[in-house]
């Protein structure tokens, strides 16, 4: 049984779980599924392909499923998909896909603080925190544990390595390596993410060896094909270890603070 407004709009298509709170002018278009135990606050618009999973808050003038900000699109029939227990504040906007073989995720227990804009495509993996007004262009991959700090801007096709922190008005074009500092302007290595590292129960002895693994990338004098080889001479391997290298061979814009 869900408690729905009957100020609300709601499509008789739309499929709607238990326990389910949807408050007075809310817009729910019909190829919608909204999973257990969502809320739905006021002035909430849900489009057309969204599918969302269990327990997500959704606040005020928030758009989810927008249609997509791209030339590109034709009109197609595209998706969003969200998981479960994510927070979207007030005036987010999440976009669906730009084509119908594509697809705009959003992960598990994520926070969408005011005025965040995810654009399409875009993969959001789990436990992100997007703060007020930042802007994610399309086609990113966000990796999981990322803190963006307020008015960050991403550009196209940028990924975001996990456990980063991006600090307040940062603009990034080229991706971001797991578990460091992302800050200024031009965007720089700001050092190893050490709190969040600690606080998810990783030793000194591996943050250390993942310092080291940083020192040969953004402090030696070597391209970063280079500093791949010697990390794996040089730095004891470990998953965090390999999750860097990974992340650096799988890189097609190049890395912060490298040209």
């Amino acid at each position: 049984m869900s408690n729905i407004s009957d100020k609300a709009y709601v499509d008789p298509k739309a499929k709607i779980g238990n326990n389910v709170t949807i408050y007075p002018f809310a817009y729910i278009e019909g190829d919608v599924v909204i999973g257990d135990n969502c809320v739905i606050y006021p002035y909430v618009s849900i489009m057309n392909g969204t599918r969302m999973g269990k327990g997500n808050k959704v606040y005020q003038n928030t758009v989810l499923g927008a249609e997509p900000q791209d030339f590109n699109h034709k009109g197609d029939n595209t998706c969003l998909e969200i998981g479960d227990e994510n927070i979207f504040r007030e005036n987010v906007v999440i976009n669906r896909a730009t084509f119908a073989d594509g697809k705009t995720v959003i992960g598990n227990r994520n926070f969408f603080m005011e005025g965040v804009h995810v654009s399409h495509d875009t993969k959001v993996d789990d436990y992100c925190t997007f703060g007020y007004g930042t802007k994610v262009a399309g086609d990113c991959d966000i990796h999981s544990g990322v803190i963006f700090s307020s008015g960050v801007i991403v550009n196209a096709n940028v990924r975001i390595g996990g456990a980063c922190v991006v600090t307040s008005g940062v603009r990034i074009s080229k991706d971001v390596p797991p578990f460091i500092v992302a800050t200024d302007n031009p965007v720089r290595y700001g050092g190893v993410n050490e709190t969040l590292l600690k606080s998810s129960g990783t030793t000194d002895k591996v943050i250390g060896h993942i310092a080291n693994a940083y020192r040969l990338v953004f402090h030696g004098q070597t391209s970063v094909f280079d500093a791949i080889n010697q990390i794996k001479e040089q730095v004891p391997p470990g998953k965090e270890i390999n999750a860097i290298v990974n992340f650096l061979e799988g890189s097609k814009l190049g890395i912060i603070s490298k040209i």
